[in-house]
């Protein structure tokens, strides 16, 4: 089982999520993440990867491992703002390694 941190962007986009289905499909990914089971995603480069939640627009969770038992998610995003939102989660994952 892998223990669940939460970067401030990534906390602030989960409570604004309006649509409350959508909020708790997030948060079901996550619960299964610290599984282990991590469901349909892509490795990205520089150690990001992308949980796809195929519901509503297309959800986006960007994450990243540090060691073997913590998970960083580092922001959440849609289809629509994928290109922006890899960037910022470089930029948090480079942020939180400092």
């Amino acid at each position: 089982m892998y223990e669940i941190l939460k970067s401030s962007t990534f906390d602030s986009w989960l409570r604004g999520l309006s649509d409350r289905d959508a909020k708790a499909r997030v948060e079901v990914r996550i619960r299964r993440l610290s599984l282990g089971n991590p469901g349909q995603f892509r490795s990205l480069k520089g150690g990001i990867n992308e949980l796809k939640i195929d519901y509503g627009p297309g959800y986006r969770v960007y994450y990243t491992f540090k060691g073997k038992t913590l998970i960083l998610l580092l922001c959440g995003g849609d289809k629509s703002s994928q290109s922006k939102d890899i960037r910022l989660a470089s930029e948090i994952a480079a942020s939180w390694e400092t």
